[in-house]
């Protein structure tokens, strides 16, 4: 029940609008975080199209993504070969509405969760994306881990939501690292977690310990991984 997680960030930018290729390049990514041990990726936000929203928004059958999408198939077999998980960004169509969310492919390459981005920036709100209602918590290996989008960072309640769950680890899937550093150290000291950001570029990708220092940093390499043992107090 105590054993450590070990858990690898990912710093890599993406192809826009081109899901096949950054399927491709997150197959890639698991691999080689598996070799060097890691048991879980963390991939940045809308890793599997980027950040063009107008061009999800007018052709969502085309740009979006959802868990039993076949173009995911590669991602799962890297997943299930190297019996590592993965958590990475990609927009959701559902009910009339698209989300900015996370895929979770288990250890096994099955569906493994989805987290909706709950709390929007001014350019999603005018793409037309919709907000996501609820924290989502995952289990890997008895470690409960809570997930987070981009902006959701500057809502200090989205992380305690995630310590009151249970969580010890707060994994973040962002855009640019600006600021971002500073503020996980905060959530991470101010909530107990071990704090994670996958970006996709900036030099900002990295694993923060509960006490606030640094546990691994991507540096200014893309693609680059970020990579911790982390071990319960």
């Amino acid at each position: 029940m105590n054993a450590p997680l070990v858990l690898a960030a990912g710093q890599a930018p993406c192809v826009a609008l081109d899901v096949p290729a950054n399927v491709a390049a997150a197959a890639t990514l698991v691999r080689r975080a598996a070799a060097q041990g890691a048991e879980l990726l963390v991939l940045p936000e809308l890793f599997l199209t980027g950040h063009d929203l107008t061009a999800v928004v007018v052709e969502p059958a085309k740009y979006t993504v959802n868990d039993t999408d076949s173009r995911l198939d590669p991602l799962a077999e890297a997943c299930a070969e190297t019996r590592t998980a993965a958590v990475l960004g990609a927009p959701i169509a559902e009910d009339g509405q698209i989300l900015n969310s996370l895929h979770v492919i288990g250890r096994g390459g099955q569906p493994a969760g989805r987290y909706d981005k709950q709390h929007l920036n001014a350019t999603e709100r005018a793409a037309g994306l919709s907000p996501g209602e609820h924290g989502h918590t995952v289990t890997l290996d008895s470690w409960r881990i809570g997930l987070a989008i981009g902006e959701d960072l500057d809502h200090p309640e989205h992380a305690r939501a995630a310590a009151r769950d249970g969580c010890l680890v707060y994994a973040v899937a962002g855009r640019w690292p600006a600021g971002a550093a500073a503020t996980l150290t905060r959530l991470a000291t101010d909530n107990g977690l071990f704090a994670v950001l996958a970006a996709h570029r900036g030099a900002g990708t990295g694993v923060w310990h509960p006490e606030g220092e640094p546990l691994a940093e991507a540096g200014a390499v893309e693609p680059a991984l970020a990579l911790a043992e982390l071990t319960r107090g």
